[in-house]
């Protein structure tokens, strides 16, 4: 996006060398979090200042504008995404299949060939579940009954849209509630389908606003008809820390992990 008209315009891009080093240091932080278990935040200061340092070698000038895209880079596409790598390493027991219906030994011998169940795999896949299906109702509802909209920043977006996304959002979370029990209760549940409809809506509107300063349509060409990696990854940015905030301070305060 750096490297487009619309921001070149008034902001020299980085050269190919800096654009390379802040790739690398992205795939490094989520790296270092796998490895490390969840410590993402010592590798984010780390490879903010060998990316700021680059950018002083390397610039003979460098201005304040430069420094912060390079670090906001940094946080956006490396530190964002590996919370997503310690939300599904939370390792806390709990989740616990739920079919009705079904003899225990039935389930018993479906959980057998199931993963273990814990919070971090089982929050992954209701934090993903989720978006998708917010995603989906927001598209269908605002397609068929959209008429308000719901803001400048994307003119396709309606409120009867958002509307949509939000219920969908929530019926999944509440879904996935009464298979696994988990999180502790039905409000919790739809806390946390709120919370992910809110993390996954704001997410698209800040690529959207990046993307209109960057003069461009789509962040790249990577998947044909649907744009740039970030195009199909921009609902998912900030949800992974909103989940792990959740699950990890607000949670285990109300004795609903």
């Amino acid at each position: 996006m750096l490297t487009s008209k619309g921001i070149s315009k008034g902001t020299p891009p980085p050269t190919p060398f800096v654009s390379a080093a802040t790739t690398a240091l992205c795939l490094s932080i989520t790296a270092f979090t796998f490895v490390s278990q969840g410590r993402s935040g010592a590798a984010m200061s780390v490879a903010a200042f060998i990316l700021l340092a680059m950018n002083i070698l390397v610039n003979r000038k460098p201005t304040f504008a430069q420094l912060t895209a390079s670090v906001f880079g940094l946080f956006y596409c490396g530190y964002l995404p590996s919370f997503w790598i310690k939300l599904r390493n939370l390792n806390i027991a709990g989740p616990q299949l739920q079919l009705p219906g079904l003899s225990s030994e039935t389930l018993a011998t479906i959980t057998s060939y199931l993963p273990t169940l814990t919070v971090g795999l089982v929050a992954t896949l209701t934090s993903v579940a989720c978006i998708i299906a917010a995603d989906t109702g927001a598209y269908f509802v605002g397609k068929n009954l959209g008429r308000t909209k719901l803001t400048e920043i994307s003119p396709k977006k309606t409120v009867e849209g958002a509307i949509g996304g939000l219920a969908s959002s929530v019926l999944v979370a509440a879904g996935f509630w009464q298979l696994f029990g988990w999180p502790g209760s039905m409000a919790a549940a739809a806390g946390y389908g709120v919370l992910t409809f809110v993390s996954s809506l704001f997410g698209d509107l800040i690529e959207s606003i990046m993307k209109r300063d960057a003069g461009i349509k789509d962040s790249g060409n990577l998947i044909p008809g649907h744009g740039g990696l970030l195009d199909r990854m921009d609902s998912y940015m900030f949800s992974g820390a909103v989940a792990y905030f959740y699950i990890t301070l607000v949670l285990p305060r109300f004795g609903l992990l």
